[in-house]
């Protein structure tokens, strides 16, 4: 009751089943229609004074019918004062008060002794005098249906609203930058993808805890995430955040809807580091997705930026990570003291776990990011295996803090956006997912070597991987037959001899190959031939009687079978083959052609594996 003396209505209680056509309406008055008779309920009192005095012909009395009884035999006997007409409509099937009521409202015919028998199947609901036919009773069955209908609909109703709350909700979590052309604007595509993970280490809103509390943030942790065209296979590179690299040109979008170019910074022996990418002078994630470009010659699709708060909702929001370690970490600094053996880590211990680096043996940003691949993995591995992504009060959980966390390109800044990406995404499977760093070597212009430049041998070889889709795992796919060029035996490469020509357009390309060749490979009679006449295709000449020499050098060169020509006739003993390096050359070691495996000495980490960290 409120404070008028007026019953609270329920809602749900305006909908009611019309006996006559099985369906529901709505009734927004409380005396607009008459109540029907609720399965299980036809004897409970209806408390609502309203009811029982507002019309001319004022009962009072008791259900005597059984409690619960629904539409049978029970009689309402009571005393009244009405004065309605004794040719009235009969009364609805159905006993008790509420029946009572309405034929009291509509001057249903008495006995003179004042009792109404008003049961479903009495001669008085049906009696000569009635204008109206008396309605025909619905199984207890068809009833049911009919209310589990209603429950149904109000249910899907009321998730239906739920849902686009809980949209919005997730929505406006989610924080956007527009990058321009620096990405896709595709969510999804037929073909590979490659999307850009940033750890930020920005401290804003943290305080003093981590350091320096108005760091705005760099590019602290980067992950090239890429997805061949087929998903049926995915490479997570990590890029060092010291490598000495260019960093081009970036136009950045202001608040006022603006756009200001951030000028790019050149290569000046020790700097800058790749890290400066974002930033710096104002430098947004697209920065950093042109550095990685640049860097690679890899498109970037996309990007996902996450700070420390995320490392540590996100850990928690899946239960804890489980990493397994085969000597204790302890580091002062990140506060981190973990003994060996395995660890359930989420939080500020999942944090610490993902920033040490002391704790490491070369307590390098190297051995930190195996580290980081480590705790990934294990993360993925979580993810797929405890149902969190079938349990939907986990995957809210996870949702929530993957949202709040998340900064990513205006492509993909919404919800459904997001969705759509990880279902794609989702499709590999983890045992197809592949660590790896990309390959560096020490900075060449430092004497004390606190950075790094890309290997100018082993990275190409891992771009033209990623490029062609290769997988860095055994994915199970049709095998092709050897080509008769490159299947037989092969010269050793101190029987090799060879005079390379430069093509490529490349200056000094001729010569780098050569010292290459002699001075990792062993081949001792090898010789620069000078420069040729302009060629798109690197072409390898040789003789009949060279073949075996051919296989050896096209081995080591990563020569595809295409690229070897055969003469007709055979050579003089210790003549030499030519090679003509052409455009599609890179560099010396670096395979020409699409290429069909991942080099053997590539150091990598499949997200199945479950081994101890060492």
């Amino acid at each position: 009751m409120d404070t008028q003396g007026r019953r609270n209505i329920d809602p749900a209680d305006q909908w009611v089943l019309d006996p006559a056509t099985g369906t529901y309406q709505l009734r927004l008055e409380p005396d607009a229609a008459p109540r029907p008779t609720v399965p299980g309920q036809s004897g409970h009192r209806d408390p609502s004074p309203a009811r029982q005095d507002q019309d001319t012909g004022r009962g009072q009395g008791r259900d005597t019918g059984p409690a619960g009884d629904d539409g049978g035999d029970g009689t309402g006997t009571g005393v009244g004062t009405g004065t309605g007409p004794t040719d009235s409509p009969a009364p609805p099937p159905g006993g008790g008060r509420r029946a009572a009521r309405l034929a009291a409202r509509t001057g249903a015919t008495t006995s003179t002794t004042g009792s109404a028998r008003l049961g479903g199947g009495s001669a008085d609901a049906a009696t000569p005098t009635s204008r109206r036919k008396a309605k025909t009773k619905k199984s207890r069955k068809k009833k049911a249906l009919l209310w589990t209908a209603g429950t149904v609909s109000f249910v899907l109703v009321a998730a239906g609203v739920g849902g686009y709350l809980v949209y919005q909700h997730f929505n406006n979590n989610i924080t956007t930058v527009d990058v321009g052309n620096a990405g896709s604007k595709d969510v999804t595509h037929t073909g590979p993808m490659n999307v850009l993970v940033i750890g930020t280490d920005s401290r804003i809103g943290l305080g003093k805890k981590y350091g320096d509390a108005g760091s705005v943030g760099h590019a602290d942790t980067t992950i090239l995430f890429h997805v061949s065209a087929d998903r049926s296979n995915a490479t997570a590179m990590s890029i060092p955040r010291d490598i000495v690299t260019s960093i081009p040109d970036c136009p950045t979008k202001q608040k006022d809807g603006s756009t200001k170019t951030v000028p790019g910074t050149p290569v000046r022996l020790t700097t800058p580091k790749f890290n400066e990418s974002l930033g710096v002078d104002g430098r947004d994630p697209g920065c950093t997705m042109r550095a990685v470009t640049a860097m690679t010659g890899l498109p970037i699709d996309h990007f996902m930026m996450v700070n420390f708060e995320a490392v540590k909702a996100l850990s928690t929001a899946v239960g804890g990570v489980d990493v397994c370690l085969a000597r204790p970490l302890v580091d002062p600094k990140s506060h981190l003291n973990l003994s060996a053996g395995p660890h359930n880590i989420q939080g500020e211990t999942a944090l610490e776990f993902v920033r040490t680096r002391h704790a490491l043996k070369n307590q390098s940003d190297l051995d930190r990011i195996k580290l980081q691949q480590n705790f990934l993995s294990a993360m993925i591995r979580k993810i797929k295996s405890s149902g969190t992504l079938t349990n939907p009060t986990k995957l809210f959980t996870l949702a929530d803090a993957a949202t709040k966390a998340l900064t990513v390109d205006s492509a993909i800044g919404s919800v459904s956006k997001l969705t759509s990406l990880a279902k794609d995404l989702s499709k590999v499977d983890e045992k197809h997912i592949s660590f790896t760093t990309l390959p560096v070597i020490d900075n060449p212009n430092e004497k004390v070597h606190a950075t790094v430049v890309v290997d100018p041998v082993k990275a190409p070889q891992l771009f033209a991987l990623i490029k062609n889709d290769v997988s860095l795992t055994a994915v199970k796919k049709p095998s092709a037959t050897p080509d008769p060029r490159l299947t037989g035996p092969k010269a050793t490469p101190h029987d090799t001899r060879v005079n390379v020509l430069n093509g490529s357009g490349t200056f000094g390309a001729a010569q780098s190959t050569v010292n290459w060749l002699q001075n990792t490979q062993g081949v001792n009679r090898s010789a620069n031939g000078g420069n040729a006449p302009a060629t798109a295709k690197t072409v390898l000449e040789y003789a009949p009687n060279q073949a075996d020499q051919a296989r050896s050098l096209a081995a080591m060169m990563g020569l595809p079978a295409s690229a070897l020509k055969q003469g007709t006739t055979d050579a003089a003993p210790l003549a030499y083959m030519k090679l003509t390096l052409g455009k599609d050359f890179t560099a010396p070691g670096t395979p020409i052609g699409p290429p069909t495996a991942a080099p053997a000495d590539l150091a990598k980490t499949e997200a199945a594996d479950t081994a101890c960290v060492k």
